[in-house]
């Protein structure tokens, strides 16, 4: 019983130190262009980010519970390892101020933790089911596509936002900020439906594992308990974050931040509905350059924080994975 609170715990730490990496991209925008105070970000954030978690499904919690396979004996110290592994990597990052994945993290920490436990069989390694992601291969191709697709949509949005503001005058300054707010509400939804399942994922399979339930299901304690850990983690650390992709990556006008905002939502909110856990860090970055590069300002990108980030970001898995691997093995020596 001792394990599992401990495991648990450990996944209630990956969501916080997911709020402070993906949370806060949801709102880094809107408080790059000061389209409104940090305290009303995150009231705006907090708000939607539980709607989010409560309302959409539980479709990416069972994605991420479906990525390894071992024993109710082995289950414990497997998922507990490779939470923990996750949480550590998405620490280190957040000191350097890299919008690293935690999907990648917690991917990463599972396999890994998995493989030394228990071998190559306890990885369920999955593929497509249709459209729908499943097991490692799945999760990793929603993970690899989603970015080059938010940078894309970020420069079509641009270009279609630049055509409707041909005529524009300075009386559009109002509405545009406007926009942000819901554009905002609404990536911050995404989030909280994307991001938020992953450590509901965790947690429903641990108790699956102990008996403590009978078929894969995601409690509402669970989820509104995730998705208040995501806030309480924006609040007490995102800023670092949100300084990376609202200001270091591309200086962004109020209208550059509403066409980022609505490329994110459209990219993860999607993914959430067929069960595909995405990087809100990598999806939001790779849509600030877009933006960036559609409005033809090369040289304004900062293409050596890009290059740090895209670093960070390879370096995510393979890292994550030895982490858990030596948690595991730590952890099975003390039990």
């Amino acid at each position: 019983m001792t394990a599992l609170v401990l495991a648990i715990a450990f996944a209630f730490a990956f969501a916080l130190t997911n709020g402070f990496h993906d949370a806060a991209n949801a709102i880094a925008t809107l408080l790059a262009t000061r389209g409104a105070r940090p305290g009303q970000g995150i009231v705006l954030s907090a708000v939607f980010n539980v709607l989010g978690a409560l309302l959409v499904g539980s479709a990416v919690a069972s994605t991420i519970a479906g990525i390894v396979s071992v024993s109710s004996s082995q289950a414990v110290a497997v998922i507990g390892s490779g939470v923990l592994a996750a949480t550590v990597w998405n620490l280190i990052t957040w000191q350097r101020g890299l919008p690293s994945s935690s999907g990648h993290a917690l991917v990463g920490g599972l396999v890994g933790a998995a493989l030394a436990e228990s071998g190559i069989e306890a990885v369920n390694w999955g593929g497509l089911e249709g459209i729908r992601p499943h097991g490692v291969a799945g999760t990793l191709i929603a993970l690899a596509v989603s970015p080059p697709l938010g940078f894309v949509l970020g420069a079509l949005a641009v270009a279609l936002s630049r055509r409707a503001l041909t005529r524009a005058t300075s009386r559009t300054r109002e509405p545009i900020r406007g926009s942000e707010w819901v554009m905002s509400a609404a990536l911050s939804f995404s989030h909280g439906a994307n991001d938020g399942q992953k450590a509901m994922g965790v947690i429903a399979a641990l108790l699956v594992a102990t008996r403590h339930l009978q078929s894969f299901s995601v409690p509402l304690w669970v989820r509104i308990t995730c998705a208040a850990a995501l806030t309480l983690g924006t609040c007490m650390g995102g800023w670092r974050i949100i300084r990376t992709v609202g200001r270091r990556i591309f200086r962004l006008a109020p209208i550059d931040g509403f066409d980022s905002q609505s490329a994110s939502t459209a990219v993860i909110l999607g993914s959430s509905l067929i069960g595909g856990p995405v990087s809100t860090s990598h999806v939001v970055a790779s849509s600030v350059v877009g933006v960036g590069v559609g409005r033809r300002r090369f040289k304004h990108v900062r293409w050596a924080v890009v290059r740090s980030m895209a670093f960070a970001w390879i370096a995510t898995l393979p890292a994550s994975a030895a982490l858990g691997a030596s948690t595991v093995l730590v952890w099975s020596a003390i039990e």
